[in-house]
């Protein structure tokens, strides 16, 4: 899917793949348990690889080992179960993880919970779709923006902050967060058997 650069884009990239919604059939409980576990571990991963980055050379470091170590944290998380794990958000750093249009549809819906009042800690989504003659399992959990993911991903950057953003993701559109945005989503996808 070709790199996203506005909300408007995004509303229309709905039409761009055919979609059918299996709302009577619910995602059975071992993959949510599944699902979530490996979130968690995903996210701890990252965490983990993150704060002595941040603790040993700031956000402009720490930008340099999300660079570096995101995806192949995703890619062995993946690896270790039958769920392709990822992230996406309405506003991409990198251009390979742009939503498709499942994940479009409900980080839109995340955002509506969310004016709503319903708590982003706790917000997920899980559905059994059929999507280019496959059915799938797919399941999303909201990232909540916290005090130091503004650090990288906020309204005021750092000088040194921006280049580096500049140096590595030159189409960045994943800053302007303030503390409790939604700044994306773990995705989840898995064939169902």
């Amino acid at each position: 899917m070709k790199f996203i650069s506005s909300h408007a884009s995004l509303l229309c990239a709905l039409t761009l793949l055919p979609l059918q919604l299996s709302a009577d059939v619910a995602v059975p409980d071992k993959e949510l348990k599944e699902a979530r576990s490996l979130i968690k571990s995903f996210g701890g991963d990252l965490k983990a690889a993150l704060k002595p980055a941040m603790k040993s050379g700031g956000p402009v470091n720490a930008i340099e080992v999300c660079n570096l170590q995101a995806g192949p944290i995703a890619e062995t998380i993946s690896s270790q179960s039958d769920w392709k794990v990822a992230r996406t958000s309405l506003k991409v750093r990198n251009a390979d993880n742009t939503p498709d249009n499942w994940e479009l549809k409900t980080l839109l819906q995340f955002e509506q919970r969310k004016a709503a009042g319903e708590d982003i800690k706790k917000m997920d989504h899980a559905e059994v779709v059929t999507q280019e003659g496959q059915t799938l399992y797919r399941y999303m959990k909201a990232i909540p923006t916290a005090d130091l993911c503004v650090k990288c991903h906020g309204s005021q950057l750092d000088n040194a902050v921006a280049a580096k953003l500049k140096e590595h993701y030159p189409y960045d559109q994943a800053v302007g967060y303030n503390v409790g945005d939604i700044r994306g989503a773990f995705t989840l996808t898995k064939i169902v058997e």
